[in-house]
């Protein structure tokens, strides 16, 4: 209960403060807990980070697990499915909206490194079922979504413009395709095939 009240006060002074500029004493104080009862959970500020960032990762992974187990879903739209399940900017936390502020560039890196830790044994096991389906053809199906996850999370990091937005997705899935060597127009149904 306390553990997840340190948190949950963490994550607000973060969002309203930016870590670097939260203290382990501006915590203790929102919460209204001795000193000794927040080292008793967490040894110090960056801990708690670590563990916001690990319940905001679990919930978005266990999205996409759940996506990513509808065998019902062909394939190449079950890949998009589960990325946008495991989106996290609709998330109530605020960790999402504060990571991409410059005070809390630890914090951002933390996330990006998870993401490429645990996503890919997620996307790179559709794939195979897309390759053996016929649907892609790539001898390099984890390499390959790697590739995607790193360039998503350089150009959707931070606020786009929404027109810029729109051609960016449509770049990323135009070379999704390629890199995962899917036939032309697979992804258009899901997506419309806006392609500028």
């Amino acid at each position: 209960m306390r553990k997840q009240e340190i948190m949950d006060a963490a994550d607000r002074l973060f969002h309203e403060k930016g870590y670097d500029h939260t203290s382990v004493a501006d915590i203790i104080a929102a919460v209204g807990i001795a000193k000794g009862t927040l080292y008793h959970h967490f040894s110090s500020k960056e801990e708690i980070m670590d563990a916001l960032i690990d319940r905001t990762t679990e919930t978005m992974l266990e999205r996409g697990r759940k996506t990513a187990s509808d065998t019902d879903m062909p394939p190449a739209m079950r890949l998009l499915a589960t990325i946008r399940a495991m989106n996290v900017s609709g998330d109530s936390s605020h960790l999402v909206e504060h990571i991409n502020k410059p005070q809390n560039a630890l914090m951002h890196q933390k996330v990006q490194e998870r993401i490429l830790i645990d996503v890919p044994p997620i996307l790179t096991a559709i794939v195979e079922e897309g390759i053996s389906a016929g649907d892609f053809s790539t001898p390099y199906p984890r390499s390959s979504i790697e590739m995607i996850l790193t360039y998503s999370s350089v150009v959707f990091d931070g606020s786009l413009p929404e027109e810029e937005k729109e051609q960016r997705i449509a770049a990323l899935l135009y070379n999704v395709g390629r890199l995962l060597g899917a036939a032309d127009g697979l992804f258009e149904p899901i997506f419309g095939g806006n392609r500028t």
